[in-house]
């Protein structure tokens, strides 16, 4: 979990606008959770907007509006149905913790072609591999200007990606740097997680778009 320091807090038509000390992975569509700044903002709500200028409020039709002559960075933005708080200072904090759930173990047991038994050591791995692989995956694409459900893969190629990724993660277990573990003399290749067409498949890297 990521927790941001606000710095600045105002509400104008039924939508609360804090800024943050520092730049943030946070993105639209997401839950975050408001604490220590007040009553009004507390809370657990997702953002509506990330917005670069001043919020003025909305036009007849409910679109947002800015003052584009007074840029504000790292805002986060989400309705809050309250009256208008005019901009001040502030404390408190924001926290973020997307939990990507994209593949599941069943999923990647039926990709490698096998059955783990639960409990073990290697079905401990597995979900370790599985929440890894999800929260790598996911936080790839974020980079890279994709904007996602963390709840259902957007696509079955990024289903599959991430499916692949998860089970490389688990078939280096007890490998040293960039080889699969082995009792043959000869060795293996050199294995890599974030292959070619892994990446093809999740549509990363890509220029991050605006």
């Amino acid at each position: 979990m990521a927790t941001y320091t606000v710095t600045n807090k105002y509400l104008v038509d039924n939508y609360a606008v804090l800024q943050l000390l520092t730049p943030n992975e946070i993105a639209v569509g997401q839950s975050i959770t408001v604490a220590g700044v007040d009553a009004t903002f507390n809370g657990t709500y997702s953002v509506y907007a990330l917005p670069a200028y001043l919020f003025i409020g909305t036009d007849t039709e409910g679109d947002l509006l800015y003052d584009y002559q007074i840029p504000i960075q790292n805002q986060v933005l989400y309705a809050k149905t309250a009256d208008d708080v005019e901009r001040v200072a502030a404390s408190g904090t924001v926290s973020y913790a997307p939990v990507c759930t994209w593949v599941t173990a069943s999923d990647v047991m039926t990709y490698l072609g096998i059955t783990i038994a639960n409990p073990s050591d290697d079905y401990t791995l597995l979900t370790q591999s599985v929440s890894a692989g999800n929260q790598f995956c996911y936080r790839r694409r974020q980079e890279s200007g994709y904007i996602d459900s963390l709840s259902a893969s957007p696509s079955g190629d990024v289903t599959l990606g991430t499916i692949m990724y998860c089970a490389a993660l688990w078939r280096s277990r007890g490998s040293i740097e960039a080889t699969y573990a082995t009792f043959d003399g000869m060795g293996t290749a050199p294995q890599q997680s974030l292959t070619p067409i892994v990446k093809q498949l999740l549509g990363i890297p890509r220029p991050a778009v605006a």
